[in-house]
């Protein structure tokens, strides 16, 4: 394997603190921190009673509560929900500030971000300081362009067959045949496995799903222990993907392949300036949360694109348009779904800010600061929300409306900083970024150019939240022939 070198500081950083997975641990440490945060002063403003319907309603439907408590006490305001209180800071200028302007007051692992780490473990989402400054330097190579492109092959491998096998007059969820995609794209461009291979691809991607399951699952029952538990659950799954992902760590390690461009191949052999690289369970850490963040975020935003063409019927022919003036009947590529294809740009733009589906930016104030007039106290919880954010109406003027035109490049350039931040922002901006964009372009404009997908008669689409922005029991819809 090829060594990549960074530009990373050969200095050592010592691994982040374990936190317990023990939620009855973590409810007292909240309890004690409240007591703290209080002790130095008082949270914004915002009903700090307890209520188990505000907390019901922020587990399910949160989006029309942050604007509602928006609209009644401004950009930053707190709530409590269930066993604590949360700060919410909304707006262009909450996120600019939290995520661009001073992210050093934050941590993203003693946030709700630590829930994750029983699965992932000390991956990019559930590190802090200079261990994440370190990993995500020594990643960034496995990020540049030409691997990015190298992925497009496996991207297109998987999209053909499967879009390929729909037939006109089908209905089909969506939701699952796009997830069965990103999945299938994940286990060959980030893992390296042939999915279709019964000993570790298939079994590597049933387990995966199935832990990912558990963060679906209702938060009461994420708080169970024991045997027949969802956790339990979720850890017997965990032990089949380690054995797999440390087994391929210690083969290709042994027998390093120049050749393979997978993330994990990467992953192994990047280096930085000291000749230093991942040891084992960093690589195994990294490309978990990887496969976390790029299978399930590509799934939810085909899915939202297909459910917002088949409702906007001119804008799904304006991008048809666009396609075959492009590329005809040509297989697309990365220069021209990048280049080539601003219009398709600007409705993935579109989905993104209705859908965002890292909505919510979990955090904890490691520090005391101020924020428009508030003083906020080191311990509190504080969230930013893209969602919420991307439905301001003074930001974006007709929020709830599908209007990809609103991003062309001359609007998008002049939104205020922190208007839009579908994928975060600042030095932990989403490191995937790319790959997922390019994703979604490619499996939309293959599927495009052979067939179209109707929304069923009288189907309502409902959203989940957990554990990224994703349709409530899946979106069925009928696949019509292109012309």
């Amino acid at each position: 394997m090829r060594e990549m070198p960074t530009e990373t500081s050969s200095r050592r950083v010592s691994p982040p603190k374990q936190l317990s997975d023990n939620p009855v641990v973590r409810v007292l440490d909240d309890a004690r921190a409240e007591v703290k945060v209080r002790a130095r002063g008082a949270y914004p403003p915002g009903p700090q009673s307890f209520s188990f319907g505000r907390t019901l309603q922020a587990a399910r439907d949160p989006l029309p509560l942050l604007l509602s408590l928006y609209e009644e006490y401004g950009p930053i305001f707190s709530a409590r929900l269930l066993h604590h209180p949360v700060i919410f800071a909304l707006g262009p200028e909450a996120n600019h500030f939290i995520t661009v302007a001073h992210p050093e007051n934050f941590h993203w692992r003693e946030s709700s971000f630590g829930d994750l780490i029983p699965l992932l473990g000390d991956g990019l989402l559930t590190i802090d300081d200079a261990y994440h400054d370190r990993a995500r330097e020594i990643m960034m190579p496995a990020f540049h362009r030409e691997q990015v492109s190298a992925s497009v092959a496996a991207m297109t491998a998987e999209a053909t067959p499967a879009i390929e096998r729909l037939r006109p007059g089908q209905v089909v969820d969506v939701y699952a045949w796009m997830r069965g995609v990103a999945m299938r794209i994940a286990m060959r461009a980030l893992l390296g496995l042939d999915p279709d291979e019964a000993g570790k691809g298939a079994a590597a991607a049933e387990h995966f799903e199935r832990a990912l399951g558990f963060y679906g699952t209702d938060f009461h029952l994420r708080l169970l222990r024991g045997p027949g538990s969802p956790f339990s659950k979720m850890t017997r799954s965990r032990a089949v993907l380690d054995e797999i992902v440390y087994g391929e760590i210690a083969q290709r390690r042994a027998r390093p392949d120049p050749d393979k461009m997978d993330i994990l191949s990467l992953l192994i052999g990047v280096r930085d300036e000291a000749g230093e690289g991942f040891a084992d369970k960093e690589v195994r850490d990294q490309v978990m949360t990887l496969m976390f963040a790029g299978h399930d975020t590509s799934t939810s935003t085909l899915t939202f694109m297909m459910h917002e063409l088949a409702r906007h019927p001119d804008v799904l022919a304006k991008l048809c348009e666009e396609q075959d003036q492009v590329l005809g009947d040509d297989a697309p590529d990365i220069d021209r779904l990048e280049r080539e294809m601003p219009y398709l740009e600007m409705v993935l733009d579109e989905v993104l800010r209705l859908y965002p589906p890292a909505w919510i930016g979990p955090r904890r104030a490691v520090r005391d600061f101020e924020f428009i007039g508030h003083s906020i106290s080191r311990g509190a919880y504080v969230n930013y929300c893209s969602w919420a954010s991307h439905r301001l109406p003074e930001v974006f003027p007709d929020p709830e409306a599908f209007i990809p035109e609103r991003f062309s490049r001359e609007r998008k350039a002049a939104l205020p900083r922190g208007a839009y931040v579908p994928f975060g922002g600042g030095r932990r901006i989403c490191i995937g970024k790319r790959f997922g964009q390019i994703e979604v372009k490619l499996v939309a404009t293959m599927l495009l150019q052979r067939l179209r997908l109707d929304a069923m008669p009288g189907r309502v689409m409902t959203v989940r939240q957990m554990p990224t922005l994703s349709h409530r029991g899946g979106l069925e819809m009928r696949v019509l022939p292109r012309q």
